[in-house]
């Protein structure tokens, strides 16, 4: 009796609490929140990570962290976590964000904005498709078929919003799936790779391998509720009174790629494409095709979109005109139209399942009233085409990584990138042959420092930072996923190239042309000259000592984020980039003032945040020191006696005795074309002369004789 008392005892006191400790008061009662009417908050289910709730025994729905089903990284390396309520249809009741470590939001624009992004999922469905609107032109809402809702973006934020946006749906369709009647999915299918024989168009039809549907111009007459004649748009009529007719098939099944592609235009497009992209061929006729006149290749057609299993799917064009990839079934009609679009979203496609294409009519009667029918067409193929898979991999991966969307949506900014990137690698290279043209020297580096603080920096958002240096780390340190460096194309193809280039140039070529804030502080130097501010020389001794404080600056930030990441957060900001470069100087004053504090100082001694406080340049000056060559010529006279680069070098980056300080040079090409120039270089002028002395005296003797 008493060891059964003692039992109890232990586990009321002891067992008791641990199993209360994971619902702890603070998350009850945010979860209270995001279902106000909850009576009972359940403990989190053994078998899925999820709190149920209710309204006495009536079941409202779950809750549950995202971290437990979509440990995303964000930004910043870490998670974003947040607490989202769900009901039983499929609704967002809320989001909560309980932890995060994006610096965007935590020292730059504030939290507000992130609270405020979080706020448009409620009374969201996750039948709709969610779509960030990265543009920020304020046009958030839902589309005309009710099944595409446009977010508001957070500017200055874009990559972190996304990770939240794909960290919320994707963990909420796995615990739709999991818990809630209707979303349960069919049983993965697949194409089957060896099923094909040769085929006609009419066959390909026959047997269901492509969809056909009609409407006719009596039946859009009666879904529009008036005739055609009361618009003003002309409908040409081709095809005897078809309004339209589409026809669709999924092209991965070799049964249809080949057949409509040929072997090689198949093979093509699926090595174009890769093993995880899904296309569905689109073909239309009649006078309304499935795509307007005006429509732009690469983008959603406004008149066609797709569902499964009650979820939105994205149709999205793959703008594959001027392919060489030619329609080419035996007895095929005269389309007006077709189009390859790659299917997406959060829900993924399942081919050998049920779906609908929904056709859009928008016919506008003026430019004030349009009238709008929307017709639900069934979209399944025969089964035949398709074999069932065993489910081996979790929601989230199944789907695209939200990095790929990140670089399609800024290829033009990645390809004049990489051009400018290859275009200063071949100046560098040939930097001995062009240091010859001082004026095409200073010309082209002058306009690629504008390009440098217009376009990467302000426009790109491409300032590199620490913070990059220990993500890295931490990445390191917790489990590497590249990922995470993919998620902003910019700063991971700068990254990329300044690491490739330490070991080329050594750390001058990204402080001295791909750094913003440095390009800033250079001109900000110059402004100073022409402004005929005194420009203070600090004094060689104490210039050698002052240039070792960014490196304890940088032990120290790096120590700081394995100790504390938030600490480390607040800390980087000895950095002035996000103030400057990043918020265009829209901040709370202290930053502003510090910013504007070190480039006013700028004016009068050259680049003195670069050269004595940067972490970020003392870790590639490390680097640096790996470098394989040394590019920038020295000749006997240099530093004995001539000191004239060293004079010239605004960062003092030469010694005394004529040798370059890698450590510190920034690489303008300042010394190299006083080298190459015939005037400047007291060795080449020395040279001239002993060469133009027998010449004279040649010449002397011949007038005497």
């Amino acid at each position: 009796m008493v060891g059964r008392i003692v039992l109890l005892f232990l586990y009321f006191f002891v067992c008791s609490p641990a199993a209360q400790a994971e619902l702890s008061e603070q998350k009850k009662s945010l979860i209270q929140e995001l279902f106000p009417s909850a009576t009972v908050i359940s403990e989190k289910l053994e078998g899925f990570p999820v709190y149920p709730v209710y309204q006495l025994q009536e079941l409202l729905g779950y809750a549950y962290e995202s971290v437990d089903l979509s440990p995303l990284q964000g930004f910043a390396g870490k998670p974003i976590s947040m607490l989202v309520g769900m009901d039983t249809r499929g609704r967002f009741t809320g989001v909560k964000v309980l932890n995060h470590h994006e610096p965007v939001f935590l020292h730059g624009i504030g939290e507000k904005p992130l609270l405020d992004f979080v706020d448009q999922y409620e009374g969201r469905s996750l039948r709709e498709q969610i779509i960030i609107n990265t543009s920020n032109t304020g046009s958030a809402g839902r589309t005309a078929d009710g099944n595409t809702v446009y977010f508001d973006g957070v500017s200055k934020a874009t990559v972190s919003v996304l990770i939240i946006n794909d960290t919320i749906l994707s963990s909420a369709l796995e615990v739709a799936r999991n818990n809630i009647a209707g979303f349960a999915q069919a049983p993965p299918t697949r194409a089957k790779p060896d099923f094909f024989e040769p085929l006609t168009w009419q066959q390909l039809l026959n047997r269901g391998y492509i969809g056909q549907w009609q409407l006719s111009r009596e039946a859009a007459e009666s879904e529009l509720g008036r005739s055609l004649a009361d618009y003003p748009q002309d409908f040409d009529d081709p095809d005897n009174g078809l309004f339209t007719e589409l026809f669709f098939g999924y092209v991965n099944a070799p049964m249809v790629g080949r057949n409509l592609l040929g072997d090689d235009g198949y093979q093509m497009l699926m090595e174009s494409l890769g093993s995880d992209t899904q296309v569905m061929l689109v073909m239309s006729k009649g006078m309304f095709p499935h795509v307007p006149e005006s429509f732009i290749p690469g983008s959603i057609s406004q008149r066609l979109s797709l569902s499964q299993g009650g979820l939105a799917l994205e149709m999205r064009d793959l703008n594959l005109s001027g392919q060489g990839l030619e329609l080419q079934a035996t007895g095929m009609p005269d389309l007006t139209a077709h189009n390859f679009f790659r299917i997406g979203g959060s829900a993924g496609y399942n081919p050998g399942a049920d779906a609908t294409l929904k056709f859009h009519i928008e016919l506008s009667r003026n430019h004030l009233v349009q009238d709008l029918a929307i017709m639900d067409v069934p979209a399944q193929f025969n089964p035949d085409l398709f074999e069932k898979v065993e489910p081996t991999t979790s929601i989230q991966d199944q789907r695209e990584p939200v990095w790929i969307g990140l670089w399609k949506q800024r290829w033009w900014q990645i390809a004049l990138v990489v051009t400018a990137l290859a275009i200063l690698s071949v100046f560098f290279a040939y930097q001995r042959t062009l240091s010859r043209h001082p004026k095409l020297v200073h010309r082209f580096r002058w306009g690629f420092l504008f390009f440098t603080l217009f376009f990467i920096g302000f426009y790109a958002q491409g300032q590199l930072s620490v913070v990059n240096i220990y993500t890295l780390l931490l990445a390191i340190w917790d489990g590497f996923s590249l990922n995470v460096f993919l998620l902003d194309p910019i700063i991971f193809i700068l990254w990329l190239y300044t690491f490739i280039s330490l070991f080329i140039w050594g750390r001058g070529l990204f402080c001295g042309w791909l750094c913003p804030f440095g390009a800033l502080q250079e001109m900000t130097a110059w402004l100073g000259k022409k402004l005929g501010l005194r420009q203070i020389k600090v004094p060689e001794r104490w210039h050698r000592r002052l240039i070792l404080i960014k490196y304890p600056i940088l032990i120290g930030l790096l120590g700081t984020a394995f100790y504390s990441l938030a600490l480390a957060e607040k800390l980087v900001e000895v950095e002035p980039f996000k103030t400057s470069i990043t918020l265009y100087f829209v901040r709370y004053w202290p930053f502003v003032i510090y910013a504007l504090g070190l480039l006013a100082i700028g004016l009068f001694i050259h680049k003195f945040y670069c050269r004595y406080l940067c972490p970020l340049g003392a870790g590639l000056a490390i680097l640096g020191r790996l470098r394989l060559f040394s590019w920038l010529d020295r000749v006997e006279l240099c530093g004995n006696p001539c000191q004239h680069c060293k004079n010239a070098c605004g960062i003092n980056a030469i010694r005394k005795d004529g040798r370059i300080d890698y450590d510190e040079c920034i690489q303008c090409l300042e010394c190299v074309v006083i080298l190459n120039d015939e005037q400047q270089c007291v060795d080449k002028r020395l040279q001239n002369k002993k060469r133009s002395r027998p010449a004279n005296i040649l010449a002397t003797d011949a007038s005497l004789s």
